[in-house]
């Protein structure tokens, strides 16, 4: 592999460092939760045995500390991503509720029942079912973008899909192909159609260089705890002016300027959609992630994942022959790191137990992922998904528990 030692990369994860049935652990689930290195807890520990306090209420020292802290974290995540300001970032609890702010937020406040958006039917159900539930409050239309088989979005009918779309939201990769959307092309589209446009980006902001500038959409939401950071934070990046006018998503303290007893005036952004303590360890966590990952570099943590990816394809095809399928595209510069397995007639579940007494982690079911498994009729997949921590021989193990799962159920 290219770009950086996946052994010292491993060595920085105390969880990896461990056995199971006497084999070495191999964990290929990252596409569900990435595992954390020792910067992140030890950032984590910090502030709580140091520097912890509520923020941006306190004026003693040991409040300041935690704050700035926070906003620190702030900070990191916006350069990460290259944001034009940091107000425009929002700590969420995950990318679901990021999600579901942008629903429930822009959503009720732009969408009328003459309306049609537009989803894909690669979506997670984060990017699903949010939309669902306001439609049905609202009445508007949701019409969808299919998927090829070879597993690219369909887009031969994308102008008849966008006219008079109010909006366009779709995932930067899918969690179960792991196919790469061109999100400029996309968002170009649907901004030439008038939508505005949201992209969940939790698969693609962890493994590769992220410009929301570049990618030219309204909103992007993604995960900490797929990005080496603690689980309990996401992130909302919009746009300021939308941002701005949206009114607030929960209420609470944190979020006021005033209240009377008859109504309230709403903080600034980012403060208006942060109500209640947020997460301060974990949005510390998750800026020592992004340190992490910075101190790696994204494009070479893009081209491990390429050169690993092009390994397995090659080898779980050679090695376990023709009763494995692998679903998504074939080219692994179009794909991400997740391959979602089948093998002959055996469940996903059976797959991951026997994968599972050899040690490797992989994800079996549906992967919140329902209306795109009913596209290809299959109930379930195995998966297995790579990170900057996984290698070739991962990958061999990962083969060799399959010809063991392939060899007891064909018996």
């Amino acid at each position: 592999m290219s770009g950086f030692s996946v052994a010292d990369i491993r060595a920085d994860f105390p969880i990896l460092d461990q056995t199971q049935n006497d084999k070495r652990l191999v964990f290929l689930d990252s596409a569900a939760s990435s595992q954390r290195p020792r910067q992140v807890l030890d950032a984590m520990n910090e502030i709580y045995e140091h520097s912890y306090a509520n923020v941006h209420r306190g004026v003693y020292q040991l409040a300041e500390r935690a704050t700035n802290g926070y906003e620190g974290a702030r900070s990191k995540v916006a350069a990460f991503i290259n944001a034009p300001s940091a107000d425009e970032v929002i700590f969420t609890k995950n990318a679901t509720e990021a999600l579901n702010l942008v629903a429930f937020s822009w959503g009720r406040a732009n969408l009328t029942a003459d309306d049609a958006i537009v989803l894909t039917l690669m979506e997670h159900h984060a990017n699903i079912v949010p939309w669902q539930m306001l439609a049905a409050e609202i009445g508007f239309e949701i019409r969808w973008i299919g998927v090829t088989d070879d597993g690219s979005l369909d887009l031969s009918d994308l102008d008849r899909l966008l006219d008079g779309a109010k909006l366009v939201s779709f995932t930067a990769m899918s969690n179960v192909l792991g196919t790469l959307v061109d999100v400029p092309r996309l968002t170009a589209a649907a901004k030439a159609a008038g939508a505005t446009v949201v992209v969940d980006a939790c698969q693609s902001v962890p493994h590769m260089p992220t410009d929301v500038t570049e990618m030219g959409a309204d909103f992007v939401a993604f995960s900490g705890h797929k990005m080496l950071g603690p689980s309990g934070i996401g992130v909302l990046w919009g746009r300021m002016e939308l941002l701005d006018a949206m009114p607030p998503f929960l209420g609470g303290g944190g979020m006021i300027v005033n209240v009377t007893t008859d109504g309230f005036t709403a903080d600034a952004v980012p403060a208006k959609f942060e109500a209640g303590t947020p997460p301060i360890a974990e949005a510390v966590g998750l800026g020592a992630a992004v340190d992490y990952l910075q101190a790696i570099g994204m494009d070479a943590v893009r081209q491990h994942e390429v050169e690993l990816t092009a390994y397995a394809l090659r080898t779980l095809t050679e090695r376990v022959g023709e009763q494995l399928t692998i679903m998504g595209p074939s080219e692994p510069a179009a794909r991400g790191g997740v391959l979602s397995l089948t093998l002959s007639d055996v469940h996903a579940h059976d797959i991951s137990q026997v994968l599972d007494e050899n040690a490797v982690c992989i994800r079996p079911g549906h992967h919140c992922a329902k209306p795109l498994m009913r596209r290809f009729d299959t109930a379930a997949t195995a998966r297995a998904s790579f990170y900057i921590y996984n290698d070739t021989d991962d990958v061999d193990a990962l083969a060799d528990a399959l010809i063991a799962a392939r060899d007891f159920f064909t018996l």
